[in-house]
């Protein structure tokens, strides 16, 4: 198998992109997550407002600034001019809530890190801010949901 963060020596190298056509590039990336039904119960129009401020508003901001910094965390990451990026969550249960981070931008490499990248601190920031109400809370899952542009589309 061939990766191609790999040079012939097997040693590590970035993707050279300079050959790549540009196309509209989109990923989009899930994260699942139980607060428990303490916490949710909490929550009061999609919303908890904390003496750190407002939880899923802050969670929004932590994922967006994630976002702009991948290439700063993975280390074979290009760093890109992002066209838009997208948050959202909200309760799906009495116990979990669900979020979302779309990343969009035209150029020669994908998302897909980016987004993956989002959803995760979002994810993390949520638990920040709740930590003191609740230790038991669970990042469930993160994945990639949807990625399209480039080589290959993608589609849970």
């Amino acid at each position: 198998m061939d990766f191609t963060h790999l040079n012939k020596k097997n040693q590590p190298k970035m993707v050279n992109v300079g050959d790549k056509k540009v196309s509209q590039r989109k990923a989009i990336a899930k994260a699942t997550m139980f607060l428990g039904e303490e916490l949710i119960n909490l929550f009061e129009n999609n919303e908890l407002v904390t003496k750190k401020g407002a939880v899923f508003q802050t969670a929004i901001i932590a994922g967006i600034q994630a976002v702009k910094k991948t290439h700063e965390l993975i280390p074979m990451c290009h760093p890109l001019l992002i066209d838009g990026i997208e948050i959202d969550i909200n309760i799906i249960s009495k116990t979990d809530i669900e979020l979302f981070c779309e990343v969009m931008m035209e150029g020669k490499t994908g998302v897909e890190m980016e987004a993956l990248t989002g959803v995760s601190t979002a994810a993390l920031t949520v638990y920040d801010m709740c930590k003191s109400v609740s230790k038991a809370m669970v990042i469930k899952e993160i994945l990639l949901v949807e990625k399209t542009g480039g080589k290959s589309d993608y589609s849970l």
